[in-house]
């Protein structure tokens, strides 16, 4: 299965491939304007860069985009990369798939995280294999919590730093064990 780009409002999700990503990762922004898009001074920013070697791994073991792994996040009227989002792999035994999002500072507090995840989430449960999407979010961290919230994540766990959220494939239920 080769990911397709997925179109929102505001939005255009492309999946991040071997080659984009492997420029990336050697400071070439170059293969953006090969792919459409305009090179901005804001992207990548450090938390891309820090990023860019887990999309690299999580690629090179499916070759190419599955969905499963990351998507840039481009603004549809400036065809600026202003972010990436994604999934941390395949789903796994119990078919959950980790979410996770990030938009540049300059970009933040414009719903467009929200617009990215609420896409990405749509995309995974359309995915027969996904039961449930998964994510993380530093206790600190008010206005990530608050947009898995709006996508009807609950809370399922916290910890000393983060929280832990899921979200249930509408018209799916938890296979629970009878008790005896």
């Amino acid at each position: 299965m080769s990911a397709a780009t997925i179109y929102t409002d505001r939005l255009i999700l492309i999946p991040f491939t071997l080659a984009t990503t492997r420029f990336l990762l050697a400071g070439d922004t170059s293969i953006l304007n090969e792919i459409g898009l305009q090179i901005t001074a804001n992207w990548p920013d450090q938390e891309a860069i820090e990023t860019l070697p887990k999309i690299l791994r999580n690629l090179e073991l499916v070759q190419e985009p599955t969905g499963f792994e990351s998507w840039m996040i481009v603004l549809k009227s400036k065809k600026t990369v202003i972010g990436d989002a994604g999934f941390k792999g395949r789903p796994n035994a119990e078919g959950e798939v980790d979410i996770g999002y990030a938009i540049i500072e300059q970009e933040h507090k414009k719903g467009y995280g929200m617009e990215a995840a609420k896409a990405l989430t749509d995309w995974a449960f359309q995915q027969p294999e996904v039961r449930a999407v998964t994510a993380k979010c530093l206790i600190s961290n008010t206005a990530s919590a608050r947009i898995l919230e709006k996508l009807g994540l609950q809370k399922t766990n916290r910890d000393d730093e983060m929280i832990h959220w899921s979200v249930i494939k509408p018209n799916q239920h938890k296979l629970v064990a009878p008790t005896i």
